[in-house]
């Protein structure tokens, strides 16, 4: 039987693998490690359950392989036989083997304890009566842990970064926040490769080699913020680019490296990215200033210069109420132009940058507009930010069509109030009407889209003519309707099925 030069080279799963001296110090399962080196470096990445004399090629790498040793005919005398059984385990990055007593074997052949000891693998005893399915839902019990242990240790560095944001010296806090969590150096580079900030410790080398590796990224395509990982000796490198596409990047170097560290650096790659704006280029300085400008009330005739013929869409969200949030949402519409309130999130994005739904957030997003029109393209977001919350979508935008986009908003809702006032508390009738209207008067289509009787329509229909004291067969009384009632008040909007193509 020929030995493979090596492991087939599988990927190891998205949960951390579990350290084979925890699932040892498990009392309820009793195993006992009989063979091979220390269990404290070897992990467990998941359990296999085999019979074949030859398990090779049902291995991925990283398994506790499982077995009674049916295999296993003549215990006493196969020492080339479980020699060359253990070597082909060893070659398909096997972990560990557990060897169960009872009902095949009494006990643990002695050829195989050998021959574990000489290839250096793990070789533990399964008592009989601890069962397979046993060891191996201790396993997967572990590893829940351990992802709960890792999503509790991101969200907590996350908020940690996020407070450190709002001190006053956010860049410097942020680095050393990051570099606390990660346990190691955190450090901010220039478009020139410069180290601008530093924060944490390691050795010579290791800040050498990381500063080549942010020259990668820095060199990367701003559309698509990058990232690389390299070592140093027993050092880990990461470094991101920030976004913007100015050039600059984060380094991170530490000693061990965990799972969760990339989602950490992620979030403090967000906030560096908003934090470094005051180095940005001069366009989009000028487009700051012109922002700042604008909000403090300043005329148009003083920031249009600074923002040039470009056109922008106002945009306004509503989700959640934090800095790394709004954060997060800036750097997804791809914006340094961000005014978080209390409230509401505001945010200024170039108009030929299309704005996306972004999961978490209620977004309300204006008509293109010059610098001279951004008052009025603000209470289009607001309106378009009020209509995505009454309908329950994501996003809204400002379509400024038909003769409703004439009307003042408050003038229009007030108007409908008053028509449809005798409907009040009607919702049948409400929604009849709207119904019928939306299917230009066709009693049939109205009845089956409501799922009742035509006759019940016709009667719904009268009693709507006589409460509003409308001749419902006018042109004219139907537009009038139908404009009110597309309002958006709670209460008046037909079934999903009933509403027309648009």
């Amino acid at each position: 039987m020929a030995e493979p030069t090596g492991p087939p080279g599988p990927t190891a799963p998205p949960t951390e693998p579990v350290p084979l001296a925890a699932l040892l110090a498990r009392a309820d399962l009793g195993l006992r490690q009989i063979a091979g080196p220390d269990s404290a470096d070897t992990a467990v990445q998941w359990v296999h359950t085999s019979e074949m004399a030859d398990p090779y090629p049902y291995l991925l790498g990283g398994e506790l392989l499982l077995t009674a040793g049916v295999h296993i005919t003549d215990p006493a005398g196969a020492d080339d036989h479980l020699d060359a059984y253990v070597a082909r385990i060893v070659a398909a990055g096997g972990a560990a083997l557990g060897f169960g007593v009872a009902p095949v074997h009494d006990t643990v052949p002695p050829a195989l304890v050998a021959a574990c000891d000489r290839r250096g693998l793990p070789l533990l005893e399964v008592p009989p009566r601890t069962t397979f399915s046993g060891v191996a839902r201790a396993v997967w019990r572990l590893m829940a842990e351990a992802r709960h242990r890792e999503l509790r240790r991101v969200a907590e560095a996350q908020q940690a970064l996020a407070t450190a944001a709002a001190r006053p010296d956010p860049v410097p806090a942020v680095l050393r926040r990051l570099a606390a969590r990660l346990g190691g150096l955190a450090a901010l580079y220039g478009p020139d490769g410069t180290e601008l900030q530093v924060e944490g410790q390691a050795r010579v080398a290791a800040r050498t080699a990381l500063r080549e590796l942010t020259g990668v990224v820095r060199r990367a395509a701003p559309a698509a913020p990058a990232s690389a990982t390299d070592t140093a000796g027993t050092t880990h490198l990461a470094a991101y680019a920030l976004g913007g596409g100015r050039g600059f990047a984060l380094g991170v170097a530490t000693e061990r490296r965990e799972s969760g560290d990339h989602t950490i650096a992620g979030a403090a790659v967000v906030l560096l990215s908003l934090l470094t704006g005051e180095h940005q280029g001069a366009s989009e300085a000028a487009r700051s200033a012109a922002l700042v400008r604008l909000l403090l009330g300043a005329p148009p005739e003083e920031t249009g210069p600074l923002l040039g013929s470009e056109t922008w869409s106002v945009v306004h969200a509503r989700g959640e109420r934090t800095p790394l949030a709004a954060a997060a949402l800036a750097a997804a519409l791809g914006t340094p132009l961000v005014d978080p309130r209390e409230d509401v999130v505001r945010l200024l994005v170039p108009a030929d940058r299309e704005v996306a739904p972004a999961h978490g957030w209620t977004l309300g997003v204006s008509a293109a507009a010059a610098p001279g029109d951004l008052a009025a393209a603000d209470a289009q977001a607001a309106r378009a930010l009020r209509r995505a919350e009454a309908t329950r979508r994501p996003l809204v935008r400002h379509h400024a069509n038909g003769l409703a986009a004439l009307v003042d908003p408050e003038e229009a809702d007030a108007h409908a109030r008053v028509l449809l006032a005798p409907l009040a508390g009607n919702e049948a009738l409400t929604v009849t009407l709207r119904t019928w209207l939306s299917l230009h008067g066709s009693w049939d289509r109205t009845a089956v889209a409501l799922t009742v009787h035509r006759n019940t329509v016709r009667q719904r229909i009268a009693r709507c003519a006589a409460l509003l004291g409308r001749d419902v067969d006018d042109p004219d009384v139907r537009m009038e309707l139908w404009f009110a009632l597309n309002r958006e008040r709670p209460g008046v909007r037909a079934p999903q099925s009933a509403r027309p193509a648009q």
